[in-house]
């Protein structure tokens, strides 16, 4: 009898994922991985919000407004950070991360026009770790901080979850033809949140 051939990346990855979306806590699940992903993981939530929809459209406002929540819990964090402890923790999470120079840059941006700059980072790929430690670590308002990452959040997020509700099968396509190149991403993500099911 022959062998079997050794399980592809992505198939681990679809296996993770069959696992996460056919859990009953996946709104917790998708809080604590939204409020991760705000704070210490350079991983899109989407790779694993787009199955997430797709697979429980029906749910597409609980599920957003669980994301929403633990981003905005991650910002609070992370401006605490940013506030509290910018010279140790803070500086630490940005050599870490990669951040040193996205953070200089955002910087001098961020104070010629804070809530706007905030507004769009919390919208484009760029880091949002970066917007807030430096929110933060500047004594920027608290409650505009938080009002500025509940909007950007907000679009991007329910915004996600409209398009997915919407379109369906065609971002599934998508999907699919990114798989190649983001399985490892997802089974990362997929194991992470696994681990903190267990464990939690």
């Amino acid at each position: 009898m022959n062998p079997k051939p050794p399980k592809s990346d992505n198939a681990q990855a679809n296996k993770w994922l069959e696992r996460i979306l056919d859990s009953n806590h996946i709104l917790w699940m998708i809080f604590v991985l939204s409020m991760l992903e705000a704070t210490i993981i350079p991983v899109p939530l989407e790779l694993v919000l787009i199955p997430l929809l797709l697979h429980e459209r029906e749910r597409w406002f609980a599920i957003a407004t669980a994301t929403l929540a633990g981003c905005l819990v991650g910002a609070a964090i992370g401006y605490s950070i940013g506030y509290f402890l910018f010279d140790s923790v803070g500086q630490w999470a940005l050599s870490l991360l990669g951040y040193e120079q996205a953070f200089a840059e955002f910087s001098s941006e961020f104070k010629s026009d804070g809530f706007v700059t905030l507004l769009l980072v919390g919208i484009t790929p760029i880091p949002f770790q970066v917007g807030m430690l430096t929110a933060g670590s500047t004594g920027y308002s608290f409650m505009l901080f938080m009002f500025a990452a509940f909007i950007a959040r907000g679009i991007r997020y329910y915004g996600l979850a409209l398009l997915v509700n919407w379109l369906g099968e065609r971002v599934l396509s998508w999907w699919q033809e990114q798989q190649k190149q983001l399985g490892w991403g997802v089974l990362v993500v997929g194991l992470l949140i696994y681990l903190l099911v267990i464990f939690v």
